[in-house]
């Protein structure tokens, strides 16, 4: 007899990969032809701490293809690193009118996270007509700008979001990392997402944020997420609350980023802010288990059930769940072999991070670059 625990749950593995593969072929490729834009850009970067990485981002940023007007502002947002001398030496090396730095010298007020707090005084010192928002951590391709603005303005959208190829290192950062971006793959319904005003069908990327300016102003820019751990998400909903549209593209060809450097860096970020991920401890919980259910019980049945009926179907639903992750990695850019062979550890690791997160929320201990999160 088939343990209907198990069943259950690679029936969802399975069900989670085909949503994924359907998922994907709604998914748009950025056009990357050559050609000239012409309107004006601001890439806007917020940087604290950032001392090995603001470099390689501003000349990435700077190296853009097909681009007439455009402008780069850097935030060093109270920076202790170096980070500030980088800049400086940028400047006076550079020597290029298209760099501007601009110095945070305030603390973020109440109810304002740091980050948020940064972007919005990066967007007044704007002059673009489109507003692309990244993290010193990422390094922009050479046709990213161009094929944003192509995206945004053929598509009528208010915010256009990519998630960049995601470079990990190391065997912790292999594992949790590429879940950023199964994890919408699998789960949101992108054909429907774009055209719905569900705050619910929302997903973005701060990494890559390209604003259409009047939008981004008509939601009031970062204030509206003043006080969200996730920012960027916060500013999708509120793109779709204003009656706007927004929506994703592939970014494997726009951008690349390694957020994490170490497993270290990696359980630092994710606690800081999975809690706030599935709107509340009810939320999160369910999801949890769904994940556990559908990635965790199927594995474990396939070696460990003594029925051999129930170690079949286990392996069909750790067979799915991998071919899930495989096809997600394939599209986007990812490492897909060995790494996808791995997903069940990749959620129980998610699972121990999601129980730090909370942990940390409860006890008011987060915090993330010197700054407590409240």
């Amino acid at each position: 007899m088939v343990s209907r625990t198990v069943a259950a749950g690679s029936a969802l593995a399975a069900g989670l990969t085909v949503h994924a593969a359907w998922n994907l072929r709604a998914l748009p490729e950025p056009d990357l032809t050559p050609g000239e834009i012409t309107e004006s850009v601001s890439i806007l970067i917020p940087a604290r701490n950032e001392v090995d990485n603001i470099a390689d981002c501003v000349h990435s940023a700077l190296d853009q293809e097909g681009v007439e007007q455009l402008e780069v502002i850097v935030l060093d947002d109270g920076s202790t690193d170096g980070t500030a001398s980088v800049l400086g030496e940028l400047l006076a090396t550079l020597d290029d009118p298209r760099l501007r730095v601009v110095t945070g010298t305030q603390e973020p007020p109440p109810g304002w996270l740091g980050k948020p707090w940064a972007c919005q005084r990066l967007a007044e010192q704007a002059g673009g007509t489109v507003l692309l928002f990244t993290d010193a951590d990422v390094r922009l391709m050479p046709q990213a700008v161009r094929a944003a603005v192509r995206a945004l303005r053929r598509r009528q959208l208010g915010l256009l979001s990519a998630y960049p190829r995601q470079v990990s290192e190391g065997a912790v950062p292999r594992l949790v990392q590429p879940l950023l971006v199964w994890s919408w793959a699998s789960t949101l319904p992108l054909a429907i997402a774009e055209r719905s005003s569900r705050p619910s069908l929302s997903a973005a990327n701060g990494q890559f944020m390209v604003f259409d300016r009047d939008a981004y102003w008509r939601i009031g820019g970062h204030e509206a997420v003043a006080s969200d751990v996730l920012e960027d998400i916060g500013l999708m909903r509120a793109i779709k609350g204003a009656s706007l549209r927004g929506g994703l593209v592939n970014g494997r060809d726009l951008a690349t980023c390694r957020m994490y450097r170490d497993a270290r860096d990696l359980r630092e970020g994710y606690a800081k802010s999975l809690w706030a991920a599935f709107g509340g401890p009810v939320g999160s919980a369910a999801v949890c288990s769904a994940l556990a259910l559908a990635y965790c019980v199927p594995a474990v049945a396939t070696v460990a059930a003594r029925s051999p009926a129930t170690r079949a179907v286990g392996a069909f639903g750790y067979a799915a769940g991998v071919a899930g992750r495989a096809i997600v990695a394939q599209r986007t850019g990812d490492r897909v072999w060995p790494d996808s062979a791995a997903q069940p550890a990749s959620i129980g690791l998610f699972l121990g991070l999601n129980a730090l997160s909370w942990l940390r929320r409860v006890r008011g201990t987060a915090t993330w670059k010197g700054r407590v999160i409240p």
